[in-house]
């Protein structure tokens, strides 16, 4: 559920509120605001917004993603020749999914990639080589690192930035909800290669009645459509979803192409779908299917309510696949390479007999 943080005083582009803080909202320039609002007008439009850095990225510092989606690898080796476009500040992603158009080149990333991270994620640079970080993405839990989910990426999609890191925690949050958005009227920043895919959470300084206007990770701010965010006061969660509010969020990605290690909009790996439609109702649940499939309560499969998690295993016991219950006896999933996002009939599609079980996180 969207909340309005009330407005209470007129004050312009480039100011930052303190811990508590309404978010403030105003189309003057910065000298008119502080006019209107007692502040004093010497304030310099943008300052509070730069970027507080000594420009390196140094191991054992958290940093944050400076791109649309970043992509961890088992190894900077990892990346093959169609990859270079994923590997860019600014990412090429339109270029990147051209060419892993082919179910074979897409089903080459397995093994070579770890998860992904969207714009504005935190992550904490565990090891440097050259000109690759190894990183925890800190919102990722997995028992293959107490800090997140481990992996390899370019150095320069990263930025160190303490200021960002201040407003994360004394402003309200602006949460994407559409699949995409985009980011409008960018300033005090040169720094302009990203948009904003499903559950990119940014500092929120300012609200008008059509958009919000957010801090960026590299500095400077921009607005995003009103429409495409919910926005929380800080401290404050989601309300508790129904099984029905995850399938409807589910259902926004149906016809969208499966992607290994996928998080995002532009692809989803299966528990990187099931993974970020609960992340998008405040619900945290581990990376990996194996781990989804240890969290809520056992249900049966004849018990099923929509929004429990169905599990497949290998002979050997290994989960390898998670799929959302949808009711009528369906699942939405993300499945493998050669399918996209889809609802199915979860007992005719198990043609190899591999349900090994139903969690209800709820």
């Amino acid at each position: 559920m969207r909340t309005k943080i009330a407005v209470s005083a007129a004050l312009g582009v480039g100011l930052v509120f303190g811990a508590g803080a309404p978010a403030l909202s105003s189309n003057l320039s910065s000298t008119d605001a502080a006019k209107t609002s007692g502040i004093s007008a010497d304030v310099v439009p943008g300052q509070e917004l730069e970027r507080i850095t000594d420009g390196k990225i140094e191991k054992g510092e958290n940093a944050y993603v400076d791109v649309t989606v970043a992509t961890l690898w088992t190894d900077p080796k990892a990346p093959r020749k169609v990859d270079k476009p994923g590997l860019q500040h600014p990412v090429d992603l339109e270029k990147w999914n051209k060419n892993l158009e082919s179910t074979e080149v897409r089903r080459g990333l397995t093994g070579k990639t770890e998860t992904q991270a969207t714009y504005g994620s935190e992550v904490s640079v565990l090891d440097i080589k050259g000109s690759w970080a190894k990183v925890a993405v800190t919102d990722q839990r997995t028992p293959k690192n107490q800090k997140g989910y481990p992996g390899w990426m370019p150095k320069k999609q990263l930025v160190e930035n303490d200021r960002f890191e201040k407003l994360r925690e004394d402003q309200p949050r602006a949460v994407v909800t559409k699949p995409k958005s985009e980011l409008e009227g960018i300033e005090f920043t040169k720094d302009t290669g990203a948009d904003v895919s499903f559950n990119v959470d940014l500092p929120l300084i300012a609200q008008d009645v059509d958009d919000v206007r957010v801090a960026l990770p590299g500095g400077g701010a921009a607005w995003i459509d009103i429409d495409d965010v919910d926005v929380y006061d800080v401290g404050d969660k989601p309300e508790k979803p129904s099984g029905k509010d995850l399938v409807k969020t589910a259902k926004q990605f149906e016809g969208l192409r499966y992607l290994w290690a996928g998080v995002s909009a532009y692809g989803f790996d299966c528990s990187g779908f099931t993974y970020s439609i609960f992340k998008a109702h405040g619900i945290d649940l581990p990376r990996d299917s194996g781990e989804q499939a240890k969290v809520g309560k056992a249900v049966s499969s004849s018990n099923l309510k929509s929004g429990d998690l169905l599990f497949f295993s290998t002979s050997s016991g290994t989960v390898h696949h998670v799929g959302m219950y949808v009711g009528d006896g369906k699942m939405i999933h993300s499945p493998n390479a050669s399918k996209d996002v889809y609802v199915t009939d979860w007992k005719k599609w198990d043609t190899g007999n591999e349900f090994s079980g139903a969690r209800r996180i709820l």
